[in-house]
């Protein structure tokens, strides 16, 4: 509640009224079930990742607002759900490590809490040991029982296009989805579309030309925006990307919009260890400043408001994307947009394709 209570705080901060009545098909979040803690689970997974130490130390550059998390604690699903329904976007894209892994046990708690916030569900297949093209096409007929239809392949370069084209071509009433910035090579491969992922090196620039060729082969194009990147915490990468107080995450999801883009695909609501996640993040505490960062500033906002920033901020996008949704107040987005004055001829118009 003390959540819910933030976020429309926010909302309202921002000028998003009544924001995203309606979850849009059109939005898919990654999102990362991979979670343990000591006190839930027996043991800690991920947040102590590279000899980190938690609760009080945790491999990210940001701190969750409420502590780590244990991401087989359903309460724990029911809040993330929760969070994902408030920004309008109607799509969970769960990371799924293969057949008999600790995100396939989870895989079915992950859905029954999706679908109690009236959102589909879709798998990221990542790259598992022995994974094949033969061993993703038994995978999706399997998740076919969870009614799961729209699969997302990272790093499907991994393999020819030829052997995908072998293995695709007997499944029917699926989207595979191919995380590559070839789109030759993914309609070679008889895949129904690409999705982009990274947010480190891409910075929206290239959405237009993909979506382009994209559509030009009959494919879809799903580009993936993000607030930010930072793995410094959690990995040997030194490389980042500043969230520059939202403005990072703004300029992706122009992009992604100006791009025609027939989906669009956020990365992500809680990979803390690229700090890539809109899943709100605790305000440092002045002890804290320098081990942790946190969204103060963002959009202007401090403090609690700020935690749960990206949230709202991600229900404004939802809703200049799919206007088709319902708007409950579109004076009030006009006015946000209206800060962008390269935005405003595309205020009011569908500049996206359906299919």
């Amino acid at each position: 509640m003390r959540k819910l209570v933030s976020l429309l705080a926010v909302l309202a901060a921002l000028g998003v009224a009544g924001a995203a009545h309606a979850s849009s098909p059109r939005v898919a979040v990654f999102y990362y079930p991979w979670y343990s803690t000591a006190a839930h689970d027996g043991s800690d997974a991920h947040w102590n990742q590279g000899e980190h130490r938690p609760p009080g130390d945790v491999a990210s550059s940001f701190y969750p607002l409420h502590g780590p998390y244990s991401s087989a604690d359903l309460s724990v699903l029911r809040d993330h759900m929760a969070d994902i329904a408030s920004t309008g976007a109607g799509v969970v894209v769960s990371s799924w490590w293969g057949r008999g892994s600790l995100e396939d046990a989870r895989l079915p708690a992950v859905a029954d809490a999706a679908r109690a916030y009236r959102l589909r569900v879709a798998v990221q297949i990542e790259p598992y040991d022995a994974r094949s093209p033969a061993s993703v096409a038994e995978d999706v007929r399997s998740l076919r029982a969870l009614g799961i239809t729209d699969f997302y392949v990272y790093r499907a370069q991994d393999f020819p296009a030829a052997d995908w084209a072998a293995a695709l071509a007997p499944l029917t009433g699926v989207r595979l989805i191919a995380h590559t910035l070839l789109v030759g090579w993914a309609a070679q491969a008889r895949f129904a579309g690409i999705y982009t992922y990274d947010v480190l090196i891409n910075s929206g620039s290239s959405f237009k030309r993909l979506c382009t060729a994209a559509h030009r082969v009959g494919l879809l194009c799903a580009p993936s925006v993000g607030p930010g990147f930072d793995a410094t915490a959690a990995t040997p990468e030194t490389r980042t990307r500043p969230r520059r107080d939202g403005q990072t995450y703004d300029t992706m999801w122009k992009a992604a919009i100006a791009s025609s883009a027939d989906l669009v695909t956020v990365t992500s609501y809680n990979e803390w260890h690229e700090g890539s996640q809109i899943e709100p993040a605790a305000p440092a505490a002045p002890a804290a400043k320098g081990r942790y960062q946190d969204y103060d500033g963002a959009w202007g906002l401090h403090g609690a408001q700020a935690a749960t920033a990206y949230l709202a901020r991600t229900a404004l996008w939802v809703q200049r994307f799919d206007l088709q949704a319902p708007l409950a107040e579109p004076a009030a987005v006009a006015r946000i947009l209206g800060a962008w004055p390269e935005q405003n001829s595309l205020v009011g118009r569908r500049t996206f394709r359906t299919r």
